[in-house]
């Protein structure tokens, strides 16, 4: 069946703002922003917005973060049409509050709902849901250098449906949560398994889209990986199962000795990462050789064994970038190059943090100030 859904623009939908009427007192806060981890510790508030076919998108309010009721008939939980964004707001080093390319997120979380068959959710009422909540939960921002405010948008069903079908209704549902270092350990290079008996995504599937299922299956590879001893699992190519594409929910970057930096192209069974965009434009701006391409695992420990491999990196909105040291697989390991971190990775990571906190220019425009 074809499955046709209204999609009103945002201006016809404002969001109605009823605060909490116990939010935490100040000293509460202070106590739990002193070591938020990552996704531990959740704000006073979250936006709320309805889905009907025969509707559109209707009762936006922001409310008192609160426990969410679904019957058990509810189709998200049968069918799993569900999916997700990250993104964050920084405190600014002159003051202020600011969102790191927010337009990027709302057109993926458009594309992630057209491949799952859901209703999209309108640009301007994805950013309008944002800037309440920052607006609302200000005072949760972080301002330790390293720390922001994270903010996960999510969209599910809620028909109480057991046909098989593309859902008539849907939630939208945005919170935040004060976030530390993704790592415990902080800014170390972390170790990966290569997994070859697991795959991510496969051509034709759902691995440009950021949907629940995805992170579902990738759970028993990242057990795998831990039993190993890494922090993380790195995801092969789905046929030949040589090819690297992605590190857990992260993008990849190798910076080669004679100067390019390289990062596995989109081929529909990677998840075009915001920060991965970010940082092919800032490796242009100190003068890289960028390059999206292709690159086998004998070539990634041949590269790391010759040389020619001078860092690896990985980089997401929750870990911003993170250096690769040790890289271990079925048939023994390597190191790349000393272990430690390198310096081009620790001068994007600066160069990133830098434009992201205010402490640097913004020459792209990358930074959405919150009034």
């Amino acid at each position: 069946m074809t499955v046709r859904y209204r999609q009103p623009m945002s201006s016809e939908l404002t969001i109605e703002l009823a605060p909490s009427s116990s939010p935490r007192s100040a000293e509460d806060r202070a106590r739990l922003l002193a070591d938020p981890g990552f996704g531990q510790v959740f704000t006073d508030h979250m936006v709320s917005i309805s889905y009907a076919a025969d509707r559109g998108w209707y009762d936006a309010q922001l409310t008192a973060y609160a426990p969410i009721t679904l019957e058990p008939a509810t189709s998200v939980l049968h069918y799993g049409q569900a999916i997700f964004e990250g993104l964050k707001a920084y405190h600014q080093a002159g003051g202020g509050v600011a969102l790191f390319r927010p337009e990027m997120n709302a057109a993926r979380f458009q594309r992630s709902a057209r491949r799952l068959a859901m209703a999209e959710l309108p640009t301007e009422l994805f950013l309008d849901s944002v800037r309440a909540l920052v607006r609302a939960d200000r005072d949760w921002v972080p301002t330790r250098p390293g720390e922001s405010l994270y903010l996960r948008p999510l969209q599910f069903a809620v028909d109480p449906f057991l046909g098989v079908r593309p859902a008539l209704a849907y939630r939208y549902l945005l919170f935040g949560s004060p976030a530390g270092n993704y790592f415990p350990g902080g800014v170390r290079p972390v170790s990966v398994w290569l997994s070859t008996e697991y795959v991510r995504a496969a051509p034709g599937g759902t691995g440009e889209a950021k949907c629940a299922g995805n992170y579902a299956a990738s759970l028993v590879a990242q057990a795998q990986a831990a039993d190993q001893g890494c922090d993380q699992v790195v995801w092969l190519d789905a046929i030949e199962h040589r090819f690297v594409e992605e590190m857990g929910g992260m993008n990849l970057y190798f910076v080669m000795a004679d100067g390019r930096l390289l990062t596995p192209a989109l081929t529909g069974t990677l998840l075009p990462g915001v920060t991965r965009d970010s940082i092919l434009t800032l490796g242009r701006d100190l003068g890289m050789d960028t390059v999206e391409g292709r690159i086998s695992t004998d070539e990634w420990q041949r590269g790391c064994e010759d040389g020619t491999i001078a860092e690896v990196f990985a980089c997401g909105t929750a870990a911003v970038v993170t250096p690769v040291g040790q890289v271990k697989h079925a048939g023994g390991g390597f190191t790349v190059a000393d272990g430690a971190p390198g310096a081009v990775t620790m001068k994007l990571r600066d160069a990133l943090l830098g434009i992201q906190q205010g402490t640097a220019p913004d020459p792209h425009g990358w930074m959405v100030p919150v009034d």
